[in-house]
C-alpha cells in the first residue's frame, strides 16, 4: 500500500505539502498541488482515516439504532439521519434492534467500542435505559427519537396524543361514530401509549364511555393485530376502527380481508402513520403522518450541535407537528 511518504517522493515535495494538499489546511501553489494530485492518482495512496480520526480523537462517524428500519416512518427518520451526516462529512452506522433489549444493549456496546462521535437510538419497548446512559456516563453524545422519555439525553420525536385525540373526534363529530376499537399494539412503546392517550381523551371528551373490548392490545406484530382484530370485529362490531401504527394498521386491513369487511362500507378507518404513497389506495386512507424526515434531519442537527459542543445546554427534547389527512376510508369525499 503506497504511503504519504511515496506520494512525497514522485512529486518531489516534503510529507507536510502532501497533507495540506490532502486535507486542505494550508494553501499550496496550483503547480504544487498539481504535481501531488499527480502523484496520489500514480501510486494510488489512499488517506489513513482511522489513523487521522485517532489523531484527532474523532472517527467521523455517527451510530443509528432502530427498531425495525422497514417500517416507513423509521426508513425516512434514517433518510434523514443521513442526508444531515453526509453534509457533515460523517458517516452512519445502523443497526437494528428488531425490538430486542439484548440486541439493542449489544448494538450500544459494539458501536461504543468503535468510538463513535455520537448516537441516534430509537428505544426498543423494553430497553435497558441504563445501558444507554452508561454511553452517556462515557461522554458520547445520545439523542434518542421516536421514543421519548427515560435517559436524560436530548430527544426529537412528535405529538401523539392531540393528534389521535382529533382523529378520534373527527370520527365522533363529522360521522356519528359511538363504538370505535383502537388496534393500539404494544402500549409499553412510549409513542403508542401517548396514542392510546388520546383515544381515551377523545371518548372522555365526547361523552362515551370506555369499551375495553375495543382496544387490542398486544405485540404490535401485524399478525398479532390480525388474529386480535379478527375476533373484535366479528364479535364486537364496532362501527370504526382507529390503528396506533402501519403494523396494526396492516393487521386491521388482513383481519377485515379475512372476514369479507372493507372500509368505509363496513366500518371506518383511519390510521396513525401510514403506508408509502397511500393517496393512491382505493378508498384512500385517512392518515395521521409524522414528518419522519424530518425527526431524523432534527435529530442529527442536534447530534452535531453536541458533538462540536455549540450547544452545552441541558438535554432538548423538541416534539414536531404531524398532519392528519381525511381520506374516504373514514366515510370523507373523494379529494
Amino acid at each position: 500500500m503506497a504511503t504519504i511518504s511515496d506520494v512525497a517522493r514522485m512529486a518531489g515535495v516534503s510529507t507536510s505539502t502532501v497533507s495540506h494538499v490532502i486535507n486542505g489546511t494550508r494553501p499550496v501553489r496550483e503547480e504544487t498541488r498539481t504535481r501531488v494530485e499527480e502523484a496520489v492518482q500514480a501510486t494510488g495512496y489512499r488517506r489513513d482515516s482511522l489513523a487521522r480520526a485517532l489523531r484527532r480523537s474523532r472517527t467521523d462517524s455517527v451510530g443509528l439504532i432502530l427498531t425495525d428500519v422497514s417500517e416507513p416512518a423509521f426508513a425516512a427518520m434514517a433518510r434523514g439521519v443521513e442526508r444531515e451526516a453526509m453534509g457533515a462529512g460523517l458517516t452512519v452506522l445502523l443497526a437494528n434492534s428488531g425490538e430486542d433489549p439484548e440486541l439493542e444493549a449489544r448494538a450500544l456496546e459494539v458501536l461504543a467500542e468503535r468510538r463513535v462521535d455520537g448516537l441516534i437510538v430509537a428505544p426498543v419497548a423494553r430497553s435497558h435505559r441504563d445501558a444507554i446512559t452508561a454511553v452517556i456516563d462515557q461522554g458520547t453524545p445520545v439523542v434518542l427519537i421516536d421514543r421519548l422519555g427515560g435517559a436524560k439525553a436530548d430527544q426529537v420525536g412528535v405529538e401523539n396524543t392531540a393528534p389521535m385525540r382529533e382523529l378520534v373526534l373527527h370520527l365522533v363529530e363529522r360521522h356519528g361514530h359511538r363504538r370505535i376499537a383502537l388496534a393500539a399494539g404494544d402500549t409499553a412503546v412510549p409513542t403508542i401509549a401517548e396514542r392510546r392517550r388520546g383515544y381515551l381523551e377523545a371518548l372522555d371528551e365526547a361523552g362515551i364511555d370506555v369499551d375495553d373490548t375495543l382496544i387490542v392490545t398486544g405485540s404490535g406484530r401485524a399478525d398479532d393485530t390480525r388474529a386480535r382484530m379478527t375476533d373484535v370485529l366479528r364479535e364486537r362490531a364496532p362501527s370504526a376502527v382507529v390503528a396506533a401504527s402501519t403494523e396494526t394498521a396492516v393487521g386491521v386491513l388482513a383481519a377485515a380481508k379475512s372476514l369479507g369487511v372493507t372500509p368505509p362500507e363496513d366500518f371506518a378507518f383511519a390510521t396513525f402513520d401510514g403506508f408509502p404513497h397511500t393517496d393512491l389506495f382505493r378508498p384512500g386512507i385517512t392518515e395521521v403522518v409524522q414528518p419522519a424526515h424530518e425527526v431524523g434531519a432534527t435529530a442529527m442537527e442536534l447530534l452535531l450541535s453536541r458533538i462540536d459542543g455549540s450547544l452545552t445546554t441541558r438535554p432538548r427534547t423538541i416534539r414536531l407537528e404531524p398532519e392528519i389527512t381525511y381520506r374516504e376510508s373514514c366515510g370523507c369525499p373523494a379529494a
